[in-house]
């Protein structure tokens, strides 16, 4: 038995196909993670939704922002971008039962010393605080009147300072935002959502998330995607999994057992 963590697919259900048949995945032994981001840019995020549900217990995902965007859009919250390619589902005569599963995964999930998110973490949040808060999120997606309470969650926009008297609706936005976009803060834990290249070109006062010193979470391995300026990164407590696949890059996966890497080579 073997658990492979894959990073972000987004629509490239091809590339994720072939890494499937690579690892020689098993859905009766092993099971696949994925860092979220399941849909969007690249052109068949409809049978990536289809084979990643179809794989039951044998398949974790988190949600990434690409995730909740489409969620978004087929609540009537949000508008489709000029580059999204998400029509495909929302046009499906199963769109409803497979966006109903989509909005029931988790922000966060934990397994042993494992921690699966998106994005990342503020520093100052250690484990159990960000379960906590993330089980806010999933409460509020999964709850049945989640289009109403979806303003709240799905704020790409908004200014972000995390403090401790945060309401509760204001909380939703700010861990949404974090947990599904954060590559780089201040040492305070104040992020900069705006930027998006490579590490070394961080703000000046920014550094990546994960290299913030003394980050209350990094007593768990957290395994993630979201930054592909950064790409794959493999430390002691960080697995960063996305090679840019949708970019014509790479399509990357881990095994968490023994961390051995595995890619797909993909098309723009």
């Amino acid at each position: 038995m073997a658990t492979y963590a894959i990073g972000d697919i987004q629509g490239c259900f091809g590339a994720l196909n072939k890494m499937v048949k690579q690892i020689h995945f098993d859905p009766a032994h092993d099971r696949l993670w994925f860092v979220g981001d399941l849909v969007n840019r690249g052109p068949e995020s409809l049978q990536v939704l289809r084979f990643i549900k179809g794989l039951g217990e044998a398949a974790m995902t988190v949600l990434g922002n690409h995730d909740l965007h489409l969620l978004a859009v087929w609540a009537g919250v949000a508008k489709q971008r000029r580059k999204d390619t998400i029509q495909d589902v929302l046009s499906a005569p199963d769109c409803d039962e497979l966006l109903t599963w989509l909005r029931h995964r988790p922000l966060l999930y934990r397994e042993q010393e494992f921690l699966l998110l998106h994005a990342g973490l503020l520093p100052q949040w250690n484990v159990p605080q960000a379960m906590a808060l993330a089980h806010e999120v999933e409460e509020a997606l999964q709850a049945e009147n989640f289009r109403a309470l979806l303003p709240d969650i799905y704020v790409p926009h908004a200014p972000f300072l995390w403090t401790a008297d945060l309401s509760l609706n204001e909380r939703l936005g700010a861990v949404a935002n974090v947990m599904m976009r954060l590559r780089v803060c201040s040492r305070k834990g104040t992020p900069d959502f705006s930027f998006t290249g490579p590490p070394a070109d961080s703000p000046n006062g920014f550094l990546p998330w994960f290299d913030i010193p003394h980050r209350c979470s990094q007593d768990a391995i957290i395994v993630c995607g979201h930054w592909s300026a950064l790409g794959v990164l493999v430390r002691e407590n960080i697995m960063a999994l996305d090679g840019g696949c949708v970019w014509g890059r790479k399509l990357v996966a881990i095994r968490l057992e023994d961390r051995k890497l595995f890619y797909v080579t993909c098309q723009k």
